[in-house]
């Protein structure tokens, strides 16, 4: 594939180091572990090997991605094998797209509390759901849905939020039928607002009353009780944003808009338009228009933009896609067979990968393509990664 104008990697190698020794100390361990593998994508730091084509003996120099989920470069892969793996789990319904999105005062707390915060984003979204849904008065069923995590405005700043789809129905409580929804309407976005809020603001306040939220800056005042209920009135009364899309056209649709929320990051390499001495110039949407308006030009200070992409560095180990109810890991297969079952309709036929292409010697071939004639290429040569120092040296006499 061809390499980008400007990436975000070019970014971070021309400006990071300096940015990193003047602000020493304001970096977290994940944002500079983020920057380091960004900086060492594919170049030799990460090892890669040499390449001879088979058929036009082009030769072609590969270096090693850092897999990083922050990375721009190293998410189209990962989401297509996601996608595959998630084509077995389709249902032959509508299916609807829901937002959760938190206020903006909650959003600049989240950013020093991002696990907790994020966590409870998470499973409240999914509990308002289900907890609707179950609700005689609107549904009457149990559903399933899968959440994905977004942290981003399109102009970078921190606006964190979880993207639902949701199959258009569930199993009836005795799971002896198909509930489905209206025909082009799912659930009432204003009592699922309505609910959302109330849980929510339930559980901020159990996570002050047992010390798991924490202050700084602005914010250090809400450690007392009383400040912090008084900070929360107001969050009481406001709408918060919840709202649903109209259903897909179908489950090729679903997968197809996937593609586009389960491995995003701040933002894509294709969005970058210049980098000069007046900073990062970038495409950005403005949701306030309409029209071909709304798609604009944004030029941040290199380092604002390096910091507004680092807001977004998720906890280590945190997980930005979850499933709930009847999607929930545990018992997803049976769940959905159970589906489509009453649905009356059979499981997708999920292609089987190809086999393994063998030449006349017998060997696997390659995995590379050449770029210019598309025959297989063969590695002839492999560079080892950079050695790191992972710890102080052993003094002599040291154990």
């Amino acid at each position: 594939m061809p390499r980008n104008a400007l990436e975000v990697a070019d970014i971070f190698r021309d400006h990071g180091p300096t940015w990193r020794e003047r602000r020493r100390g304001h970096f977290s361990l994940g944002q500079l572990k983020v920057m380091s593998a960004i900086e060492q994508c594919r170049s030799l730091a990460l090892g890669g090997h040499a390449l001879r084509c088979s058929s036009c003996a082009q030769a072609q120099i590969a270096y090693n991605s850092c897999r990083n989920r922050h990375c721009p470069k190293c998410q189209a892969s990962a989401a297509r094998r996601w996608l595959e793996a998630r084509q077995a789990d389709l249902l032959p319904v509508a299916y609807y797209h829901v937002v959760f999105t938190l206020p903006a005062p909650l959003s600049a707390l989240a950013y020093t509390n991002k696990e907790l915060m994020y966590g409870l984003l998470f499973d409240l979204a999914a509990e308002t759901l289900r907890t609707i849904a179950a609700d005689p008065k609107h549904l009457g069923a149990r559903i399933g849905t899968t959440l994905v995590l977004h942290t981003w405005g399109s102009a970078l700043t921190h606006h964190p939020h979880v993207h639902g789809i949701v199959p258009g129905g569930g199993l009836a409580p005795d799971a002896d039928r198909w509930v489905p929804c209206k025909r082009g309407f799912f659930l009432s976005v204003r009592v699922l607002s309505r609910l959302f809020r109330r849980r929510f603001l339930e559980e901020l306040q159990n996570a002050h009353r047992n010390g798991q939220l924490k202050f700084f800056g602005e914010h250090v005042d809400l450690a007392d009780a009383d400040a912090f209920a008084d900070w929360l009135m107001p969050l009481r009364q406001c709408e918060w944003v919840v709202y649903a899309k109209r259903p897909f056209a179908g489950p090729e649709q679903v997968l197809a808009y996937l593609s586009r929320y389960t491995h995003r990051v701040a933002i894509s390499n294709s969005r970058l338009v210049a980098l000069d001495d007046r900073g990062v110039t970038f495409r950005w949407k403005d949701y306030r228009e309409h029209g071909r308006t709304r798609y604009k030009t944004m030029t941040l200070h290199t380092e604002e933009f390096m910091r507004r992409f680092l807001l977004h560095v998720l906890p280590s180990g945190f997980h930005r896609i979850r499933h709930y109810g009847l999607l929930a890991n545990a018992n997803r297969k049976t769940n959905i067979a159970t589906a489509r079952e009453l649905l009356h309709q059979p499981a997708p036929d999920i292609a089987a990968e190809p086999s393994a292409v063998h030449d006349s010697t017998g060997s696997v071939r390659p995995t590379f393509v050449c770029r210019h004639c598309g025959a297989p290429m063969i590695i002839i040569k492999t560079f080892a990664r950079a050695p790191h120092i992972r710890g102080p040296p052993c003094l002599p006499g040291s154990p």
